[in-house]
This record gives structure tokens, sequence and C-alpha cells, in this order.
């Protein structure tokens, strides 16, 4: 299920350089701002199309060549390090008053395509063309995919355990939360590590459903393309962070229109008042229950309240509030179907406040804002063991895993 292996990493001399957010929470531009000046942010690598001028096509074939010429780079100038043998590293998260503490290793791609390692979203096409050409162009994976698994009482004595290994890294990231790795070499622990997973059910993907996704489909590129394949290469596998469930915080995810359906501000009030009770609001609609959203249209907040009778119980996924929003108001009002390929609506991250959905919309780039209460995450599991899927970016887990300071390489890199 997991398995140990030789990080390239950063050395503590350079992380605060390396670090970086994942590369799909920040716009470009927010990209060029956090890189600016520094050639060692791994935005370079990440999000290369900032070494391009702005408005490039960021899915050009010389965007990938540059991110792993920029990979590379940062090996021969001893900015990453490969360590020599294979380990698990300890990856604590310290945001204000909450603190995480997970297991990095590789997580098997075989597990995931059985259904050990589960999904509970669909991928985004284009997103993950892009992560399989990321992975091809570098030979490395270098965003970790965060796991969950249930909570248990060996795993918390585990990890006690695990505290005392050697801290290798530690950072205050930009946003002020803490990365912490410590390196887990001694093989009796390895293998504690390694069993302890073998021995549980199931995995659980959080976030990072376009890297896995890519990851298995990059496995089968290179098993065919590797006549000596044996199954113990590293592409097999795929980067992860493994976090027990009762320590993960998910925010909500929010969504953002842009354009009523043809429909006047008054008109569209009114068809959303048929299957929801609708109130102004003098404050931002933070919704606390489940059934319960926030609209945001210029300049007015309004809180809508779905009826109890129309929130089906019995139904895992079709009781979740991602769900409710798409089929009781974005599909019928708003001929809003597929969220996955559908351009005319965006997702915002609880991370970024109420605030940021007021600019989209005050600002014109979108006619509407909608503000949801969390998924919880006994509904992520729910689905996920039911074997059914959350409708896209269902979920929003804070804080994020930093990218740049574990990195899997299946290449001899900096020769």
């Amino acid at each position: 299920m997991i398995q140990p292996f030789a990080a390239l990493m950063p050395t503590q001399e350079h992380v605060a350089k390396v670090a970086a957010p994942p590369y799909d929470v920040v716009s470009e531009a927010e990209a060029r701002e956090l890189a600016e000046g520094n050639p060692w942010h791994f935005m370079h690598v990440s999000r290369s199309e900032i070494d391009f001028p702005a408005g490039t096509d960021p899915y050009r074939d010389e965007i990938y060549a540059q991110a792993a010429e920029n990979l590379q780079r940062m090996v021969r100038e001893g900015i990453l390090k490969r360590r020599e043998k294979a380990c698990y590293y300890v990856y604590s998260l310290h945001s204000g008053e909450h603190v995480q503490v997970g297991i990095a290793g590789l997580a098997s791609v075989r597990a995931y395509e059985e259904g050990r390692i589960r999904r509970h979203e669909l991928t985004r096409p284009q997103k993950e063309n892009d992560r399989v050409r990321h992975m091809q162009a570098l030979d490395a994976q270098t965003g970790p995919v965060f796991l969950v698994c249930h909570a248990a009482e060996k795993l918390t004595e585990l990890l006690t355990r695990l505290q005392e290994s050697t801290l290798e890294l530690d950072l205050r990231a930009h946003d002020g939360v803490r990365h912490s790795i410590r390196v887990v070499s001694d093989p009796e622990m390895i293998d504690a590590i390694s069993g302890y997973f073998e021995s549980i059910d199931a995995l659980y993907v959080a976030d990072g459903h376009h890297r896995s996704a890519a990851a298995a489909r990059v496995a089968h590129l290179c098993r065919k393309a590797n006549p000596n394949h044996t199954g113990d290469e590293s592409y097999n596998a795929f980067l992860s962070v493994v976090f027990p469930e009762n320590q993960v915080r998910i925010l909500d995810y929010n969504r953002v229109v842009r354009e009523l359906g043809g429909l006047s501000r008054a008109d569209f009030l009114q068809r959303v008042g048929r299957e929801f009770h609708v109130r102004e609001s003098d404050a931002p609609v933070r919704p606390s229950v489940r059934g319960e959203f926030g609209l945001y249209l210029p300049g007015k907040w309004y809180r809508l309240t779905l009826p109890a009778d129309r929130i089906p119980r019995d139904d895992p996924v079709g009781c979740l509030d991602v769900s409710l929003l798409t089929d009781r108001l974005l599909h019928p009002v708003l001929g809003i179907e597929d969220l996955r390929r559908d351009q005319r609506i965006d997702f915002v991250g609880g991370i970024r406040g109420l605030g940021e959905l007021e600019r989209r919309v005050d600002g014109g780039d979108m006619a509407a804002a909608f503000s949801l209460h969390p998924t919880q995450i006994a509904e992520l599991l729910a689905v996920a063991d039911a074997g059914l899927l959350m409708p896209p970016k269902s979920t929003w887990f804070e804080p994020k895993l930093a990218d740049g300071l574990l990195s899997n390489s299946w290449q001899e890199l900096g020769v």
C-alpha cells in the first residue's frame, strides 16, 4: 500500500527559497508574484509558464521542457539533494492552534486501481492531462497527494514514536503555516510503517485527484516504454502524505458563476425562490447547517434555505450541499450541469474568505457567488466507501502541503 523512497529534498539552508504552495491553488499572476526575484522558488518547476511572457499558453511543449530544466538546474546547483536510501518522512503541519501529523511515502498505483486507495471525485480532463505531461517531462512527481486513513490507536502510537525521528526541514511559509519534516531511516521503524498500512483496508484521496489519476496513467506509459520493467520502479507508485482522518480540516469550497442564464436579477431571485426560502442579509452569509447557502449578487447578500423535506436522507451524494446546490439551482435555473467542463462556473477555496466572492462579483468578473457549508470528513469517507463520487470541488483541505519539500524522481537528475 505504502512504501519508502529516496526523496529529492532541499537542504535546510535553501528550504525557505524553494517551498511553494500547491501548483493549482494560485493563479498565474499569483505564481509570478511569489517567485519574483527568486530563481529557486518551486513555482519555476510546478508552474513554469511564469518563465515566459504573460499570456503564454501553459500547455505548450516548451513549458514542460522548461520545468524539467529548472528542476535539473536546482539539483546541479545543490539546491535539491536526493537521499541515498529509501526512507519514510513525518510531515507535520501547524496552522494556528491546528496541528496534523502524517507519514510521507509512495502509494501503490495498483492499490489505487484496485480500489484500496479510494477516490471521491472525478477529474477535469485538461488538468489531468497537464499533470501527465508534467510528470513525463520531469520523470518525477513533485506535488504530493493528500491521503487520509481511519484514525486508530495503533496509528496514534506509531506517530508518537516517529516524532523522535531526525528533524530535517523546518519552515514557516509565507502564509504562516509551519511545515516540519522528519526523516525515518531506522529499518525497524520503516518495516513498522509499511506493515501498518498493509494491514488496513483502505486509504482515501482527500486532495490530489488529478495528481493520483495522472500518476496511474504515467505508470502505464512507463511500463510500456521499459523493456526491463520489474514492478519495483518508483513510477509504479505516487508521492503521498497520509494523515489520520480525525486530524484533518475541511473548509468550504464555494462557487461563482459568470452569468445568470439570461435572467434579470429579479427573475433570477424569483426562480430561486421556487426551491429555497430567500432572505436578504445585511452581512456576508457563512452557512452553518446542511441545506443553507449564501448568495451574493452585486452589492447584496441573501440567505438561501432549502426545506428539509427536499433533502434526500438516504443518498450519500445527493444529500451533500454541493449536490443540492447543483441539483436544485445551478442546473435547473442556470443550465449548469457538468461542473467539470462548463466554463461558466469557477470555484473559490474557503481559505480566501467570503470577501473574495464579493470581489469576483463586484469586479464584474462574475455575476453571482454561492457560499456553502463545508463537506464533513465522515461524508467523504461514506461516499468513497460506497464506491460513489462527489461533485467536482467538494472539499477544500487546509492547511495545504507544500510543493518542493519532497519529490519522487525515477531518473538520476543533474547529470
